[in-house]
């Protein structure tokens, strides 16, 4: 049994869990978020919590229990906090801004390269070089940040691209060998 979708999810006084069979609404500060859960578990409410439990002990049922359990709990986080993510831009030249919603990213090539957020998203850029991807669905912000940083991802000699804030990238010596 998944020790992680055993665990019940606390509701805060804010937020607001519908259910109705698989499918979850939740509401909160931040705005509202609908998911339907696949099949194989099931979803109640207790004291103030959500529990998660899987249908039958097949392994379908047992796969999805955990997956379920972490999917409600990042949509109760969502919509009482949200989600964010940092990237930063290294290298000469390289820049970022925001021109209404569209991000604007100059990285190196001849062109621009332009991102319109879908419906929830939000950017804004510091400094030219850090960005930063906000929004209530985890999912959709880690989408959006992968995106961004698929435009130039960071090559290993320099470190030039756009990479996660924290990431570490692992350096290769040039052809010299020097180290």
């Amino acid at each position: 049994m998944s020790r992680i979708g055993k665990k019940p999810i606390p509701v805060p006084e804010k937020v607001e869990v519908i259910l109705d069979g698989l499918s979850v609404t939740v509401k909160g500060p931040k705005g509202e978020l609908t998911r339907t859960l696949p099949e194989g578990v099931n979803i109640s409410q207790v004291d103030g919590s959500i529990v998660v439990s899987a249908d039958n002990d097949k392994r379908k049922s047992r796969e999805r229990h955990g997956l379920s359990r972490t999917l409600v709990a990042n949509m109760v986080e969502g919509v009482n906090n949200g989600f964010s993510k940092q990237l930063e831009i290294v290298g000469v030249g390289s820049r970022a801004q925001v021109k209404g919603k569209t991000l604007v990213v100059s990285a190196g090539y001849s062109h621009t390269v332009e991102i319109a957020p879908p419906e929830g998203i939000t950017f804004k850029v510091e400094s030219n070089t850090n960005v930063f991807v906000s929004g209530i669905d985890k999912e959709l912000v880690g989408n959006e940040a992968a995106k961004i940083r698929g435009i130039r991802p960071p090559e290993p000699y320099k470190g030039k691209g756009i990479k996660y804030a924290g990431e570490h990238i692992v350096r290769k010596a040039g052809k010299s060998g020097k180290k």
